[in-house]
């Protein structure tokens, strides 16, 4: 009986665990950067109703952090915002084969989640 116990207790605490670690790998975009993409968002979208792209950009950067670590959102994003620089610091990302990738790769998350939170 104790043996019983014994192994529901560990199985539950191992569950647990197990839960806990997917948890915070959904949730590891810290909260100003999760509120910096929906204002973004929402300024990029003047067109749209205020509190329906709030909704719509905080599902989109939700799609985001369940497709990409917190760390490849900041490498992508940045190497794309890098590219948009004039000049030879713009230039060096531009037209680096991994900066190209990188932009391509943030570009496809990012299309990504507006279709998949009916953003046009």
């Amino acid at each position: 009986m104790n043996a019983m116990r014994t192994s529901v207790v560990s199985f539950a605490l191992l569950a647990g665990v197990a839960s806990a670690g997917n948890a915070n790998s959904a949730s590891d975009f810290p909260t100003l950067d999760r509120v910096m993409f929906v204002e973004s968002c929402t300024r990029d979208h003047p067109d749209r109703p205020h509190q329906e792209m709030i909704y719509k950009c905080s599902c989109a950067v939700d799609v985001l952090a369940s497709d990409l670590s917190y760390d490849e959102f900041v490498e992508l994003s940045t190497a794309m915002d890098a590219g948009q620089i004039a000049g030879e610091r713009g230039t060096a990302v531009r037209d680096s084969e991994q900066g190209k990738d990188m932009t391509k790769r943030f570009k496809a998350a990012r299309a990504k989640a507006f279709d998949s939170c009916f953003i046009k």
